[in-house]
């Protein structure tokens, strides 16, 4: 693989890091997507075992993602079609407003949609925090995972 080749995997791969903290890009998808083209165009045992180890990284962060986060969203018994709306709200603020809308929407719909659910201010602030937090913490088990998918990249690299 050329060196140009090789700076736009790890271009991509950026992309996709800076994907999992916004949260409006597939993160782990893109970061994954461009060490398989690596491991594609390079070829031989080291770079599919990269591959493979980086993919397995990937897959349990994103599985220790959804039971680490989902056991926070049940203990503050938020339910996930409150997330959903949140999430969409995020999105569609991200677009309203650039980049804070995402955070913001996403509170306030959070927000919203419990004071209805529980008609309790205090509960629906909590229940606010509690997602707040869980999808900290969802960012932190993904970004862990593309940075170890990544390190796994870069030994790859200087491997082959």
């Amino acid at each position: 693989m050329s060196v140009l080749a090789e700076v736009l995997v790890g271009l991509a791969i950026a992309v996709g890091l800076v994907g999992i903290v916004v949260q409006v890009l597939p993160g782990n998808a893109l970061v994954l997507g461009a060490i398989l083209v690596w491991a594609w165009t390079t070829g031989g045992a080291t770079a599919w075992v990269c591959f493979a180890v980086a993919a397995l990284l990937i897959a349990l962060a994103e599985t220790g993602n959804w039971l680490v986060a989902g056991r926070h969203m049940r203990r503050a018994e938020v339910p996930w079609s409150t997330l959903a709306v949140g999430g969409v709200a995020g999105i569609v603020g991200f677009f309203v407003v650039p980049v804070v809308g995402l955070f913001l929407f996403f509170t306030l719909a959070v927000l919203v949609v419990e004071y209805l659910r529980r008609r309790d201010r205090a509960a629906a602030w909590r229940a606010t925090v509690a997602a707040l937090q869980a999808t900290a913490i969802t960012i932190g088990i993904q970004l862990l995972g593309g940075l170890l998918a990544t390190a796994t990249w870069i030994v790859g690299l200087w491997l082959t």
